[in-house]
């Protein structure tokens, strides 16, 4: 099948309409494009779970900050759709922002308590009530069986099972593994902001977190093991460290304790890049 084009719900509900109607299952990939292989390995996944696969793009405004990147984002559709025919997509939905939230912008926003307000909440107020709504409105237009979202976002990733199951939509959510480079530095679209130095410097972040998360192990104390990290990224080149921290990995609001699952999360800033990893 070659890969279709779709920007308005109407198009998108009535394609699934006819593969419901064939008795075929769909999977979602949510994604803001400029694709790189972290998000192909999403759709492989999705491919692999289901019989037909839509993947979104869309910048969404709603999750960007006054002094963020909104209108630098990387759009790159041609090459996108490029990428997405080549692993075997069947479906981009590429909406405008009229067409994602009317003409006047919308009014109705999803709020996930406390879960969307800690970590990357704080340090950017009002960037879960942005993912949260637009993923809703995406999961309810869609409707598919699945949705894929990666672990690199994990917080995002956490937030989204949340709402999905408070909110009683029934919609699977799967997390699907970080994919790193060679050096261990986590895909991300926002890489390609790194200068030539700042890039042999970057994966610093994910062998700090590796680092806390053997050291917790062995009875290192979460707070210890923050200020250590931190010090680490700063002293490696990285110019600002949002936080670094060890978390219970179901609800993220409580520091770890041994013998519980755990994450740990971080973010920092290298040039123009902020950078976010975790690690089990």
């Amino acid at each position: 099948m070659t890969l279709a084009i779709v920007r308005t719900v109407a198009d998108l509900r009535a394609q699934v309409k006819e593969w419901r109607a064939n008795g075929l299952s769909v999977g979602l990939v949510p994604t803001m494009g400029a694709l790189h292989d972290g998000h192909l390995t999403l759709v492989q996944t999705a491919l692999a779970k289901c019989d037909r696969v839509i993947v979104t793009i869309f910048v969404n405004p709603k999750q960007f900050g006054p002094n963020e990147d909104l209108d630098t984002y990387p759009r790159t559709e041609k090459e996108d759709s490029e990428k997405l025919a080549s692993v075997g997509g069947h479906l981009l939905f590429a909406p405008n922002v009229s067409e994602m939230y009317g003409e006047d912008g919308g009014i109705t926003k999803v709020k996930v308590e406390g879960l969307g307000d800690i970590l990357e909440g704080a340090c950017r107020p009002g960037f879960f009530d942005g993912v949260a709504t637009v993923v809703s409105k995406l999961l309810l237009q869609a409707l598919p069986d699945y949705a894929f979202f990666g672990e690199k976002d994990y917080q995002q990733l956490t937030v989204i099972k949340r709402f999905v199951a408070d909110l009683n939509i029934p919609v699977t959510i799967e997390g699907v593994p970080t994919v790193r480079e060679t050096d261990g530095l986590a895909l991300s679209s926002r890489n390609a902001y790194l200068n030539r130095e700042e890039r042999e410097i970057a994966p610093l972040l994910y062998r700090t977190i590796s680092e806390v998360s053997e050291r917790f192990k062995v009875g290192g104390t979460p707070q210890a093991l923050s200020k250590w990290a931190a010090q680490q990224l700063l002293d490696g080149g990285f110019q600002k460290v949002d936080y670094v921290v060890v978390r219970k990995a179901n609800d993220l609001a409580s520091e770890a304790v041994k013998g519980e699952a755990i994450r740990v999360l971080a973010a920092a800033f290298l040039g123009k890049a902020r950078l976010i990893d975790n690690v089990a």
